[in-house]
């Protein structure tokens, strides 16, 4: 059976020794919760790998605690667009791909030259890090393809006896995994958005690209260069349906979409649209975009648990976090994507 432990000072050493001894331990982050293990210890790595039941070809996250960890992490300096994200975005849901270092097991990579590092804004990530003494692994702690956790519940619903221990360290704040961002060439490229938007980091360096794969499937052969770039990702049981365009029009779509499936069916949508669905059964997923984010791996775990079969979502505005939500939505729908 798999431990469940508030992140005291007992538990978080128990934490570190697991890690430390090449296990693999669940934490919480900003973000998501995420399955940590020493990242320059591939049989750990493989220990992720297969209680996730991930594709090895999918690249893993370097966590730290320190700027004084980059070193153990990457090849060189920091580039200096790397720099200024880092000055403004580090501790917080921002992964920096980047050359990687030697210390790095290639396992990690999935045999990339490069490497996903992030440096996670929760206090109990931070402090796991730290005791461990090692850079952390960690994609996110679910069974690959399903919906991310962000409570430590979600967690032991799909890693319950395949790892020993969970720091239950509450709701995550955020709610979708962090924004990535290739910063080796000029202008950096966005592969994942996240709460970290194009539009922060155009703030910071004035100019941003967003890699086409963000709204679309990777192309035949594609390399997945960023955690989150598959295909069909984040998904819940039952199909999902996406309905994008004007919110009246997309509301009739959806009502005569539901009224024609069989049983067992919810609606998703912002809070100011419920009411154009009448008396069918609709999720809300708050006010904006950014509650969306917050709320949308919750939804769909919890219409899994209820047995929902069929799933019609709105879109949201790409704008700011609304284009990370997009992203996930997307993937999770296979990009079954209705326009009106």
């Amino acid at each position: 059976m798999t431990e469940l432990l508030k992140p005291d000072a007992l538990a978080l050493e128990k934490a570190a020794r697991i890690i430390k001894g090449g296990g693999v331990v669940a934490f919480p982050t900003e973000t998501v919760y995420g399955l940590g293990a020493d990242a320059g210890n591939p049989e750990a790595i493989k220990r992720i790998f297969a209680a996730k039941g991930r594709p090895q070809d999918n690249p893993l996250i370097v966590h730290i605690s320190s700027l004084d960890q980059l070193p153990k992490v990457i090849q060189g300096e920091l580039p200096p667009q790397a720099k200024a994200l880092a000055e403004r975005f580090w501790p917080g849901p921002l992964t920096m791909i980047l050359p990687k270092g030697d210390a790095i097991s290639s396992e990690c990579t999935a045999g990339l030259d490069s490497v996903g590092v992030r440096f996670p804004m929760n206090e109990c990530a931070q402090m796991l890090i730290s005791a461990s003494g090692v850079p952390i692994a960690a994609p996110s702690a679910n069974i690959s393809g399903r919906p991310s956790p962000t409570s430590a519940q979600h967690v032991l619903s799909d890693m319950n006896g395949k790892i020993p221990l969970i720091l239950d360290g509450g709701a995550c704040s955020v709610g979708l995994e962090s924004t990535v961002v290739d910063v080796r060439t000029l202008p950096v490229r966005v592969l994942r958005p996240g709460g970290v938007t194009p539009e922060m980091i155009a703030d910071v360096l004035g100019e941003v690209e967003v890699d086409g794969s963000v709204l679309r499937p990777l192309k035949q052969g594609e390399i997945a260069r960023s955690p989150g770039m598959k295909y069909k990702h984040y998904a819940p049981k039952g199909s999902l349906t996406i309905v994008s365009g004007p919110s009246e029009a997309v509301a009739a779509k959806i009502c005569a979409l539901y009224d024609s499936a069989p049983a067992s069916k919810r609606i998703l949508a912002l809070d100011g649209h419920v009411r154009l669905y009448g008396d069918r059964l609709v999720y809300p997923l708050g006010a904006d975009a950014d509650t969306a984010a917050q709320r949308l791996f919750a939804a769909l775990r919890d219409m899994d648990e209820q047995g929902v079969q069929t799933i019609f979502s709105e879109a949201v505005d790409t704008s700011g976090i609304g284009l990370a939500v997009m992203n996930r939505l997307g993937r999770a729908a296979a990009f079954n994507i209705i326009e009106v």
